[in-house]
């Protein structure tokens, strides 16, 4: 494993993108792993749909990824919890029909997109940053770039961002001319999901149930809402440290209305992107529900998975670049769909 710096800029971009990478197409954990002199850890491995590639834009926008992580270190830098936000924002993208950029797009007179689907109102945050990306991509190269490309890349930024790990991101991604609310309503995990219900529902995409604990290290960063996490207030539940218990409904009775009130999902380094938040889970300070099934849940591979992860940092960040890869290759399109020049609206 590498060492992690405390402080990131902009060149360990440049240094990832002259990692090279093969094409052929490989299983999602072939990952090669490139130890960058900076001390950041830069992963690369070709796409499992074997139709995205790492140099979509190399001729037709070659500033792209650099644009976006200009923006993206802006935002980051403003609002350390927006990595969390554009993070989510991919996730949230990628679960609804694919990775086509449909939870970026506003309601209309005639249009329902996904945006006031439960799990999306009030709680996905970062478009505007999005927004000013794609106004900057549409100046230097118009209509190249798409915006599900721009969630991909921004997601992988923001973690770079919070001090984690690099990785080449597979793009090639077209916008979707329509959208699903009701898909966002079923389809998108909830905070108090059980461990059967979370494998159910990545099954139901694609992804593995070593995916699924590898991408729920993501909650080492970003917030919840109280309202999120009510149930693991119960002082009769056994799977919660009793100190965490107590700070958390002292956060959570500060007002007599708790929904607008957040918490950290890893109250050690919220704002760093490690494997602390499985050192919390084995400690019962699993913020949400479905964090803390993991342990001692229904399915007992799962808290073999976290155990592994809080013990050895290196090998969940592997596993989690190679499930953010697969999740990334999700319903992708290549052929249909359109390169939107407003995130928001279709063409």
């Amino acid at each position: 494993m590498c060492s992690k710096m405390s402080v990131f800029n902009v060149l360990v971009l440049e240094l990832l993108l002259l990692v090279v990478v093969a094409h052929a197409a490989r299983p999602p954990k072939a990952l090669n792993k490139t130890c960058l002199e900076d001390g950041n850890v830069a992963y690369s491995g070709s796409s499992p749909s074997g139709v995205l590639r790492v140099d979509a834009y190399q001729d037709s926008c070659p500033d792209a990824e650099s644009i976006i992580f200009s923006w993206v270190e802006k935002a980051v830098l403003n609002d350390p919890r927006m990595a969390a936000s554009l993070l989510r924002l991919h996730f949230h993208d990628c679960f609804v029909n694919g990775c086509d950029g449909s939870v970026l797009l506003d309601d209309t007179g005639n249009f329902v997109g996904e945006k006031t689907a439960a799990p999306n109102l009030n709680s996905l945050r970062g478009f505007e940053v999005i927004d000013s990306i794609k106004l900057e991509l549409e100046s230097n190269c118009p209509e190249v770039v798409s915006c599900a490309d721009i969630l991909a890349v921004a997601a992988r930024d923001s973690v770079l961002m919070s001090n984690g790990p690099g990785w080449e991101v597979q793009t090639g991604r077209r916008d979707s001319l329509s959208a699903s609310k009701s898909a966002a309503n079923t389809n998108i995990p909830g905070p108090n999901s059980t461990a059967q219900t979370l494998v159910k529902m990545f099954q139901n995409v694609g992804l593995s149930l070593s995916d699924m604990v590898a991408l729920s290290g993501a909650h080492t960063l970003g917030k919840a809402r109280c309202s999120s996490f009510n149930s693991r207030l119960q002082t009769s539940r056994g799977d919660i440290n009793v100190d965490f218990l107590q700070s958390l409904q002292q956060l959570c009775l500060q007002s007599n209305s708790n929904s607008n009130i957040l918490a950290d999902l890893d109250l050690v380094t919220p704002a760093t992107f490690d494997n602390q938040y499985y050192v919390n889970l084995l400690s019962g300070e699993g913020l949400l529900p479905s964090d803390q099934v993991l342990v001692g849940g229904d399915i007992d591979q799962t808290g073999e998975i976290v155990r592994s992860y809080a013990e050895d940092e290196g090998a969940f960040f592997e596993d989690f670049i190679a499930a953010m890869l697969k999740m990334g290759s999700i319903g992708v399109l290549t052929e249909s769909g359109e390169i939107r020049r407003n995130c928001r609206v279709i063409n």
